[in-house]
């Protein structure tokens, strides 16, 4: 069944379960707490449940098989061949870590600017993306929001959170399954670039997806 998340009010739940880094003084989401809102927040949106383990458990009952042993793998080799394939020259790239398959969604391709909703544009991108969920839908999905450094930390990770909601809906709105994701805005505190330049805070805004094959655990 599709449903709609209330994005904003996600949100708001998001920034108050951030937590300050006793160290680094950085704000980050406390782990916990975040899936605690989560599940609160969305449960009568996109049916998110706050854990690996619960979305594992929740696919499993509903009769989607779990990957055994060596099968992972193989699963997602096939899997990852046919992302390469269906997103070839779209600007989304598709790295493989592990039995992890990353998707990453520059914001540039992907929102206008300090915008939570995807772009028209970018629906075929989205849409070829969807395609291959649906016929690998042994994986579990969680989807990242990430901004630069620009701007108070409570902007950053409400709209990290909003964008990364927006992405999961509209995959939600093409058939992909709505328990198997998860959604956390992260704000600025996962660059992977320098928040000194342009260039390096372009790449720092983005939305990436995680694959992960499901296994028992």
């Amino acid at each position: 069944m599709k449903k709609t998340v209330l994005a904003a009010l996600a949100g708001a739940m998001l920034v108050s379960a951030c937590t300050t880094d006793p160290f680094t003084g950085e704000r980050k989401i406390s782990s916990t707490a975040g899936g605690a809102a989560l599940g609160a927040g969305l449960g009568a949106g996109i049916g998110l449940l706050a854990g690996g383990d619960d979305r594992r458990n929740a696919l499993i009952g509903a009769g989607i098989g779990a990957l055994a042993g060596g099968l992972a793998g193989n699963y997602m080799d096939r899997q990852e061949a046919e992302l390469r394939r269906q997103l070839q020259g779209t600007g989304v790239s598709v790295t493989r870590v592990g039995d992890q398959i990353v998707l990453n969604m520059p914001s540039n391709i992907t929102f206008a600017t300090d915008q939570d909703q995807v772009m028209p544009g970018f629906f075929p991108t989205l849409n070829s993306v969807a395609l291959v969920l649906n016929r690998f839908n042994q994986t579990i999905v969680d989807v990242h929001g990430h901004t630069d450094s620009t701007g108070s930390d409570r902007h950053n990770f409400d709209l990290s959170q909003r964008r990364a909601l927006s992405v999961a809906n509209y995959l939600n709105s093409r058939g992909v399954d709505s328990r198997r994701f998860a959604v956390t805005g992260f704000g600025p505190t996962r660059p992977i670039a320098t928040n000194a330049t342009e260039a390096g805070r372009a790449q720092n805004r983005r939305v990436e997806i995680q694959l992960s094959p499901l296994t028992q655990g």
